[in-house]
């Protein structure tokens, strides 16, 4: 969703978070750190994550992948990880979470953080998994043009209970549509099973089923912790997630 509904512009592919202006003391490991958005939404939703890991002395790109084929959403998250010039800190929220299970592989990427997010496995989509352990949601509808989306009226209940309703609100507005290929592509080759990973459990989460999430977590062997919160947990819980994110970065290997 073209939005700024997190008070963000994003008129380009990418949203560079600038340290320049900020003091702070240099963090130990690794200084750069990506955030994919998932499904039905767009960067703008990492702002108060990206300006705490600013703030904290990392170097941040929002990636903006579009939802129009996992290719595509592919591509945009690759660029923004080339664009970084080192290594990095892959973090995929949701669908962000497949998108990031393949783009990190990218040599650059040192390790994952996934945030209610699917963390495939080979030979699995979003779909499949949704479909071995449904959802609470039930709102979720095809469109005639090969798209997904969620209906207006239940997304605040469904997706984003545990913010601010005239933030629910525009974000249902200006959801962006997944695709049904983004939607259905299937996992050839997971990062996580050879590189280091974090994961956050929504324990509200109405749009992946959190016991899937647990699932997940526990056979990428991924660091874990559990928030009380609806899908949005990074939104809801910024502080919480940047702190996840920062002891990835830590804990990374460098180069």
């Amino acid at each position: 969703m073209k939005s700024m509904y997190a008070g963000v512009a994003i008129g380009t592919a990418l949203l560079l978070v600038s340290t320049s202006e900020v003091a702070f003391a240099a963090p130990i490991g690794i200084k750069n750190v990506v955030l994919v958005h998932g499904a039905f939404a767009d960067g703008s939703g990492w702002d108060a994550v990206a300006k705490i890991l600013a703030k904290d002395g990392y170097k941040v790109s929002v990636a903006q992948p579009p939802e129009t084929s996992y290719a595509d959403d592919q591509k945009y998250t690759r660029a923004a990880i080339d664009a970084m010039g080192g290594p990095v800190v892959l973090v995929g929220h949701s669908y962000g979470g497949s998108i990031i299970s393949e783009a990190g592989n990218d040599p650059n990427v040192a390790s994952l953080v996934y945030v209610a997010a699917f963390a495939l496995d080979e030979g699995e989509s979003c779909a499949s998994i949704e479909q071995a352990l449904p959802q609470a949601s039930k709102a979720f509808k095809p469109d005639g043009n090969g798209n997904w989306w969620i209906d207006q009226g239940h997304f605040a209940a469904d997706f984003a209970a545990d913010i601010p309703p005239a933030v629910s609100h525009f974000m249902a507005i200006s959801q962006v549509p997944i695709s049904t290929d983004s939607f259905t592509h299937k996992v050839a080759n997971p990062a996580w099973k050879t590189k280091p990973s974090w994961y956050m459990v929504a324990t509200q989460d109405r749009s992946i089923n959190p016991d899937q999430e647990r699932m997940m977590a526990k056979r990428a062997k991924a660091k874990t912790v559990e928030v009380k919160a609806s899908h949005v947990a990074y939104m809801s819980h910024p502080k919480e997630t940047a702190k996840l994110i920062e002891e990835a970065a830590a804990s990374a290997p460098t180069k």
